[in-house]
């Protein structure tokens, strides 16, 4: 019997309860990649983390990243919930601000801001290209988005550790309300192995964002810290001068009974940091042979 502290995280939320929720085995060691895909799928959570050594000196931790039916190498929320379990069960320190996770996207390096109730951790997202973006892209989302009109970014096909479908819709209200057909989403991530899709629209001085990733089997995410990631990189390489590209707020999850919040920031060279709050909800121990 194999015997690892096992937490559960609110990653994101504005309130207890409020974000996504993320499970993380802290001594990910006991277990090969077949039994942590075993584990990842019983606890049918978005995804489960496996905190491991890290491999190389500069290395603060080691983590495996797994939806309940595959690995995967890079997400936001796993990235931001594994640094606060790292952090609360001492397997490491920040230096000068920072911890540096090693993942399947390379080893990035986590902003800690604040301590304890009041600390925000920002992973630094993978870099990102636009594949598609224009008429182009916008003709292949106007099906979806039943001719509702487009804010001024219009919409893309985004890749940077993951691949979004993205879309600005021209007010935060007709993205509360929309109701999507979630076969088409699944259609369109097919295509080109993508998430899925994400729409946002402006609402004060930050985003309201929904997240349809079907392409990795969920009909919506109440926080996603990659997709995000993708928004703003889309924000500042197709629209430097826009008041959004210094970085912004995002609410996230209210129409699925949630309430996320994110942090974006964006720094003049164009990096990405992504990231809030996370609290621990359940601490135990998973028990498996």
């Amino acid at each position: 019997m194999h015997c690892s502290r096992f937490l559960q995280l609110d990653v994101f939320p504005a309130g207890f309860g409020g974000g996504n929720p993320l499970g993380v085995v802290v001594d990910g060691r006991r277990f090969d990649t077949e039994t942590m895909q075993r584990i990842a799928r019983w606890t049918n959570l978005v995804e489960t983390t496996f905190l491991l050594p890290p491999e190389t000196e500069r290395g603060s931790y080691r983590v495996r990243i797994f939806t309940p039916r595959k690995e995967i190498p890079f997400a936001g929320h796993p990235s931001v919930g594994s640094a606060h379990a790292a952090l609360e069960s001492g397997l490491c320190l920040p230096r000068d601000g920072l911890l540096w996770q090693e993942c399947g996207a390379g080893t990035l390096p986590v902003r800690v801001e604040g301590e304890g109730s009041d600390r925000r951790l920002l992973v630094q997202a993978p870099a990102a290209r636009i594949v598609a973006s224009g008429m182009a892209a916008e003709a292949r989302l106007a099906p979806l988005l039943g001719g509702h009109a487009l804010g001024r970014l219009g919409g893309a096909l985004v890749d940077g550790g993951r691949c979004w479908w993205l879309a600005e819709l021209a007010d935060s209200s007709t993205l509360r309300c929309w109701r999507p057909a979630h076969a088409d989403i699944a259609a369109l991530a097919a295509e080109n192995g993508s998430m899925g899709l994400c729409l946002f629209a402006r609402e004060g001085d930050g985003l309201a964002v929904r997240a349809f990733p079907a392409g990795a089997g969920i009909v919506e995410d109440p926080a996603s810290g990659a997709a995000n990631a993708l928004i703003a990189a889309y924000i500042a390489r197709s629209a430097p001068d826009d008041p959004l590209a210094q970085g912004y707020e995002v609410s996230q999850g209210r129409e699925m009974g949630h309430d996320a919040h994110l942090s974006l920031r964006i720094d003049a060279d164009g990096t990405i940091w992504t990231g809030g709050g996370c609290n621990t909800v359940i601490d135990g121990h998973l028990q498996w042979l």
